[in-house]
């Protein structure tokens, strides 16, 4: 047993020595930066500010109020939107006819490419593509796309769902799949319809994987920086800056790196909090089969 035990810490140590570089210390010196105005060039003086940071994101700075609103309203709607297609998908290459497989694929693969180039990609798309539309077509409403905070808002909510509901739906079938045939079987005998299966059976049996859909796609909604910075870059004038951004924009535009870490954790604490909270009220749902 000794042995046994010696053998497990001593596999173990590479992946923590790895995790304690890449994230334990600079989380500490990150908490440590926070409470200082550090402008993030070596060798400048740093002075030690307490708590003056955080104050000051809710007494100085409006744009972080102003991109938590945004923030929050963006990941409520990609929250529902991801996960409802995820779901609808899963429940379409779940039937039994020829390409099921394929389309698994095909509907992954959005997931593949990197967040960066994905929002180049549609930047193309809602700038070239739509204004050419828009030209040869006479419809006003697709000139301008990018421009316009509330079409700014709808693409990076089109880009969200685009890219996650493949992700979401490999999430979905592995639960579909481990519902016992019998249950559904015995479903039919007793006369049930589709719908009722769905709402009687397959929904309350679905909810460890909602659990976990939710707060994936809750997490990555919140979290979301590159598509951002490649979609719209926070414009026109940070109306579609959401909170990663806005961190990034405090600390290499401003230099303000004791002020951005102030934010950094205080998102931290924003999106643990939120998703706790997720966890704890979708997991009371949760029946067993």
């Amino acid at each position: 047993m000794k042995k046994s035990k010696w053998r497990f810490w001593l596999f173990l140590l590479p992946a923590f020595i790895s995790f304690a570089v890449v994230v334990l210390i600079p989380m500490l010196i990150g908490f440590f930066y926070a409470f200082t105005d550090w402008n993030g060039i070596v060798g400048s003086g740093i002075d030690f500010v307490g708590v003056r940071n955080f104050i000051d994101i809710f007494t100085r700075d409006d744009s972080f109020l102003h991109a938590f609103g945004f923030t929050a309203s963006f990941s409520i709607c990609a929250v529902i939107l991801v996960n409802l297609v995820g779901f609808l998908l899963a429940l379409l290459v779940t039937q039994q006819f020829k390409g099921a497989t394929l389309l698994r694929g095909i509907f992954f693969m959005p997931n593949l490419i990197g967040g960066l180039l994905l929002g180049f990609t549609w930047q193309f798309i809602f700038v070239s593509i739509f204004e050419a539309l828009s030209k040869s077509t006479g419809w006003s409403f697709l000139s301008g796309w990018l421009s316009n905070p509330e079409t700014g808002f709808i693409g990076l909510l089109i880009l969200t769902v685009w890219q996650l509901s493949g992700y979401m739906m490999i999430v979905y079938i592995a639960q579909i799949q481990q519902i016992p045939e019998s249950v559904k079987e015995a479903a039919r005998i007793d006369g049930a319809n589709g719908w009722e299966m769905l709402k009687g059976i397959i929904l309350p049996l679905m909810m460890p994987a909602f659990t976990i859909g939710l707060f994936l796609s809750i997490s990555n909604s919140f979290k979301m920086f590159d598509q951002n910075l490649a979609l719209t870059q926070g414009g026109p004038y940070k109306s579609t800056e959401m909170l990663a951004l806005n961190i990034y924009n405090s600390a290499f535009g401003a230099n303000e790196f004791g002020f951005a870490q102030a934010k950094a954790i205080v998102f931290m604490i924003l999106v643990a909090a939120i998703g706790v909270t997720q966890l704890v009220i979708t997991k009371k749902k949760e029946v067993e089969m």
